[in-house]
């Protein structure tokens, strides 16, 4: 390490000019390439994957995107002459669109269930020739346009759909922008140096950059989610920054420790920056562990962001230094340097109000570590009502169109109308079959939850049947999953006794809610994966059996807390509409696997840097008590502002009003400012004062056994010399201006 950053450091331009081509060309690469970002994914041995292998022979013809515009009048009926004169001019208008195959009007015979039971609502059904990706954010916007032409006075019209919903989006780069700016004021209050400030923001900004067109290309051989580059960029934006953070903090207090800016940097590096590739390397593990899921949706997910991990963590080891080089002494503010330049090198133990915590923890272990624990277990208490689902339409902003639809097909048609579950039947042929088939849909008409089931037309000589079926509950209803596990248990398999028909219940609902219970089901196997592995790794590096079990207790704390946060600002929905939780609604499924693997990953950073430094102390002293308490003075204040960049970049994005982001948002910013503060600055020091040297202890027989590696070398271990020989330290630029 030391040898890579001292040639960095001296061919600082040839390192900068690489890393500028490494940007210009992937980047170059990726805008020829386009993406091709795919949402699709598969449940394999569930019911609802078997309804949409089987789907395309029951509805073929059906396979473009779909849309849905709806009115509904204040007074009178949808039927009304005032009301038609408005309504059918637009509906024509939209069927001479682009790519429209077909819009189904309720004032057609074909859509006469279109109207509600009272007349005041209604909508249209717009088929699309082509799938949703295809179509260009300009045809959608003229949909909407061209559908809210028809507004007046006591006259409402909205539109809803995936495609709609898309378009509604916020801007792309607004939320990375926001954390951006907001890192930018941390980073300058904690160093007081413009250059200072901009040598892990550029860091950062280079590796996403390079990051994010990497990504770009990775969707032309694997389906990756078009949430993948956002949560990568957000991934990036916190470790890149953090990760600059530590070793620039490092290379600052070299320089005043009178080392040379080119010796500060090779330290620094060779400290912090095998910190920072342990740090990366458990972070990339824990986001890999996703793979133990064995859903291939989360597998491109996983490679993204650990891809933007690996990326982070090379410019923070390679152009960093070289940014060091270039701004030399300059990363010191002014009042730095001239303190310097006047008193020259400080010595001793840390002062200030970092020190002073550190010893009131040492002194008060016992009351903090209590409180610590009681304001934990007080966060996490909602997780106990965890519940893991799907965000639909009925979660977007009030002010959206797709919202405003999705509300009033609900008041006009029920709850569940937005829901609908699918129920398809093999029917191989028989009088036997068509009976069965008969009676499935009667006996589903009456069943307890469902407003009403009919059978769609068969296509000819088809043996597969669909029955359409709306729930009484609205998707989201807790209700509503208990209503098709019923259908699945009880109501199904008494119509397939005694025939030869095979009935299946799928729908989005019902995907949505499979996907849940196999990810629920996958999730113990994942947890004990990157927990067994973060633990094997911290064993390693420090040589202890009691860091690493504390740890693993610390990171579960940590998602517990935070999960708590989700419940009661989304499940609950008390975090109103500032956050995108307008209404009650689950967790999304995917949305637990991917934070604790991002949330282990993190934890275990603060865990690396905070301990690193206690172990260093304590090789050197063997004294328990002034390792836990010098380690925590020197890393607590680059901790916490490491905190509160993650927490601006985080928190960011859970102003983006969009609901997934949102809570991922949260999530993770809650999860990180409560581990930096609660748990890294209180409890684990805490914990620590009171295990004494057996946070040290490992079995001598387990000790002969594990390889030997470091974190941190011993501060003597840095080959350089403080000076080259015939060079005194450079004071020179002690007076100069930045």
């Amino acid at each position: 390490m030391a040898a890579l950053a001292r040639w960095c450091f001296r061919h600082k331009w040839v390192v900068i000019l690489l890393w500028v081509a490494a940007l210009l060309g992937v980047g170059t690469a990726s805008r020829i390439a386009g993406d091709a970002y795919s949402n699709d994914f598969s449940l394999p041995h569930t019911e609802s994957s078997k309804v949409l292998d089987l789907l395309d022979k029951a509805v073929h013809s059906q396979s473009g995107e779909s849309d849905t515009v709806v009115w509904h009048t204040d007074s009178g009926s949808v039927k009304d002459p005032t009301v038609k004169a408005k309504i059918l001019p637009m509906l024509d208008k939209v069927r001479h669109q682009k790519d429209v195959g077909q819009v189904v009007s309720p004032y057609d015979p074909a859509g006469a269930t279109q109207i509600s039971k009272d007349g005041k609502t209604a909508y249209a059904r717009v088929t699309y020739d082509v799938l949703g990706a295809t179509l260009t954010a300009d045809q959608v916007n003229n949909l909407i346009d061209t559908a809210h032409t028809a507004r007046a006075d006591g006259l409402k019209v909205e539109v809803g759909g995936d495609a709609v919903a898309q378009v509604e989006q916020p801007p792309p780069g607004l939320s990375e922008f926001v954390g951006i700016a907001a890192a930018a004021v941390v980073l300058f209050l904690a160093f007081g140096s413009l250059l200072g400030m901009l040598t892990p923001i550029v860091t950062a900004l280079f590796a996403i950059g390079i990051a994010s067109s990497m990504i770009t290309l990775l969707t032309h051989v694997e389906n990756v989610p078009d949430f993948s580059g956002q949560l990568a960029m957000l991934v990036g934006l916190g470790v890149g920054i953090d990760y600059a953070l530590f070793i620039v903090t490092r290379h600052r207090k070299g320089i005043l420790a009178g080392l040379t800016p080119e010796d500060a940097a090779v330290k620094a590096i060779n400290t912090s920056g095998r910190a920072v590739l342990f740090a990366g390397g458990t972070v990339c593990i824990a986001l890999l562990g996703m793979f133990t899921v064995g859903l291939s949706f989360l597998y491109a997910v996983a490679i993204s962001s650990a891809m933007t991990v690996v990326v982070s963590v090379l410019a923070a080891i390679t152009l960093l230094p070289a940014l060091l080089g270039l701004f030399g002494m300059k990363v010191l503010s002014r009042r730095q340097r001239r303190r310097f330049a006047a008193e020259g090198v400080r010595t001793g133990e840390p002062v200030g109000a970092s020190a002073r915590w550190s010893s009131f923890v040492q002194r008060h272990p016992r009351s903090l570590a209590a409180a610590a624990i009681v304001v934990m277990a007080t966060l996490a208490i909602p997780t106990l009502s965890l519940r893991l689902g799907s965000s639909d339409q009925g979660n977007n902003p009030t002010s959206t169109t797709t919202r405003k639809a999705y509300d009033m097909l609900a008041d006009g048609f029920g709850p569940g109308f937005n829901g609908p579950l699918t129920i398809l039947a093999e029917v191989p042929g028989g009088q036997h079959d068509k009976q069965a088939l008969d009676n499935l849909v009667t006996t589903l008409g009456h069943t307890k939850g469902i407003a009403y089931a009919a059978a769609l037309p068969m296509e000819k000589n088809s043996t597969v049947a669909l029955v359409q079926a709306v729930p009484t509950t609205s998707p989201q209803d807790k209700a509503t999953d208990t209503l098709i596990n019923h259908l699945r248990d009880d109501v199904v398999p008494a119509a397939e006794r005694g025939n030869t028909m095979k009935a299946y219940v799928g729908g989005p609902t019902a995907i949505y809610k499979d996907f849940a219970t196999v990810l629920g089901g996958k999730m113990p196997i994942f947890i004990g994966v990157i927990i067994a592995l973060g633990f094997v790794l911290l064993l390693l590096a420090f040589r202890s059996v009691v860091v690493p079990l504390t740890a693993a207790v610390m990171n579960m704390v940590a998602a517990a807390a935070s999960f708590g946060v989700l419940v009661a600002g989304f499940q609950w929905a008390w975090g109103g509409s500032l956050l995108g939780a307008t209404r009650e609604g689950p967790i999304d499924a995917f949305l637990p696997v991917i934070m604790l693997a991002l949330l282990f990953g993190l934890s275990m950073d603060y865990q690396v840097f905070l301990v690193s430094r206690m172990h260093e102390e304590w090789v050197h002293t063997r004294d328990s008590a002034r390792a836990v308490r010098v380690g925590l003075a020197e890393t607590s204040r680059v901790i916490t502002s490491a905190a509160v960049i993650m927490v601006c970049v985080f928190g960011a994005f859970a102003l983006s009003g969009v609901r997934v982001l949102g809570m991922f948002g949260v999530g993770l910013a809650g999860a990180v400012a409560l581990d930096a503060f609660i748990l890294r600055s209180v409890l684990v020091p805490a914990l620590m004062h009171l295990f004494g040297t057996a946070n040290w202890w490992l079995p001598a027989w387990l000790d002969k056994r594990l390889p030997h590696m470091a974190v941190e070398p011993a501060e003597d271990a840095v080959a350089a010399p403080a000076t080259r020989p015939g060079q005194e330290p450079d004071l020179a630029l002690a007076s100069s201006s930045d």
